[in-house]
């Protein structure tokens, strides 16, 4: 039997423990899975979509989960004075990054065997007393691994897209524009495409341009000519591409490479910065697009939007966004689910 999947629920204050409980109600199946957080308040969520098997336990105890359990680990008190406080807080904070910390330490251990991350307030973390850009970032530092040598992607129905360069200002983009980030995307896209689809033979990736139109030839930048392209020709020259298994594309101007994988000729796309990849992404799969992390030592996925206050005090929490991270953490990781 795999390990279960370890959940770090997110921010108490935001819909991450509502969008969650209710996640593994669609889609834990005969799977099994760690819930990291505030175990009273996970419980009360859970038995709220119907959970009846629920134990609260340590992660040194996850083999003794059956299929369909739950285990839910506490980390830390999210005190009930502040339900009606929608914000960051330090307490939310301390509650989001113990839930983060061990959830990666239950995968580093092999006690789990991937990682849902649910919505996080950076603000709300950084109170809690430590720098903290993000959960790629902090998740990266943690399993002893170089930010730089992770890549984030996004898996939707219609767009799987692979990001060269993050949260950079738009005038630093053609600085991360290297043989070295492109060639990691590339590779790193390819094998979680492979992950995701082994029957796609062969798999087609188009790889975009930096430039308007890929630098028409050099009148619009010269990235295509000087970097992007004699990337991809080594590449090539080497398996799996060099041996048909994988097609390699590009550059492509970027209006075209999404055009190509929305209709199915190509499987993914490598886009060169940030908003190149999720305007795309964001329009074409809204709420089904996963946020996946490549180059950890575990699969990492998480849901691809925010710790949304607003709905978490309405009560119109989403769950899709969860559902579709979950579903691809078992996708990619062989589990069961369903």
């Amino acid at each position: 039997m795999l390990p279960p999947l370890a959940i770090s629920a997110g921010d108490p204050a935001g819909v991450g423990p509502v969008v969650t409980a209710a996640a593994l109600a669609q889609c834990l199946g005969s799977d099994r899975a760690l819930v990291y957080g505030d175990a009273g308040w996970m419980e009360r969520a859970l038995r709220r979509y119907g959970f009846q098997s629920l134990r609260r336990m340590e992660t040194a105890e996850a083999g003794t989960l059956t299929p369909g359990e739950v285990g839910l680990v506490h980390v830390a008190d999210w005190p009930i004075t502040m339900v009606q406080s929608r914000a960051p807080t330090i307490d939310g904070g301390v509650v989001q990054r113990e839930a983060l910390e061990a959830a990666c330490d239950a995968v580093l251990s092999g006690a789990a065997r991937a990682i849902v991350t649910g919505p996080v307030s950076k603000e709300a973390v950084s109170l809690s007393g430590v720098s903290f850009k993000g959960q790629t970032e902090h998740l990266a530092r943690r399993a002893g691994v170089h930010v730089e040598n992770v890549t984030m992607m996004f898996l939707g129905p219609r767009l799987k897209v692979a990001l060269v360069a993050t949260h950079w200002p738009i005038k630093r983009v053609p600085s991360t524009v290297t043989r070295e980030h492109i060639g990691r995307t590339v590779r790193h896209l390819t094998d979680a495409l492979s992950r995701w689809n082994p029957e796609a033979k062969p798999l087609r990736i188009e790889v975009s341009g930096l430039n308007p139109h890929a630098g028409e030839g050099g009148l619009l930048g010269t990235e295509e000519e000087t970097i992007i392209g004699p990337t991809l020709e080594d590449l090539r020259a080497e398996p799996p591409y060099s041996t048909g298994e994988v097609e390699l594309l590009g550059p492509t101007p970027a209006e075209a490479a999404f055009r190509y994988a929305a209709d199915g000729r190509a499987h993914g796309v490598v886009a060169m910065f940030h908003d190149q990849a999720t305007i795309p992404s964001k329009i074409l799969d809204w709420g089904e697009a996963v946020n996946v992390t490549w180059g950890l030592p575990f699969i990492r996925t998480s849901v691809d939007h925010g710790v949304a206050y607003d709905a978490a005090a309405s009560g119109k929490a989403s769950e899709s966004g969860m559902v579709a991270a979950i579903r691809a953490a078992q996708r990619l990781t062989g589990g069961p689910g369903e």
